[in-house]
């Protein structure tokens, strides 16, 4: 029989990174940087055999959407 305190623990080490993972994603959506891993996945189930960015071309790509610089302006966020 395995040790309550050390299941105990797998378990809580298991939740915190959860909490964790979900906590970034989530602050990085509310500052405007998308996540690259969902990016990915999306691109993988429902386009299969396109190509895929790279994080570099990801990340230029969402911030020219979000502030327009690429249009020769600045929209900003609001």
């Amino acid at each position: 029989m395995p040790d309550l305190l050390t299941a105990k623990f797998a378990e809580w080490k298991e939740r915190s990174q959860a909490v964790k993972t979900w906590s970034v994603r989530a602050a990085r959506l509310m500052i405007g940087v998308p996540d690259y891993d969902t990016y990915v996945r999306h691109r993988q189930e429902n386009h299969p055999g396109l190509p895929i960015m790279t994080y570099e071309e990801f990340f230029a790509e969402r911030q020219e959407a979000r502030y327009a610089v690429g249009k020769g302006r600045f929209r900003g966020c609001c």
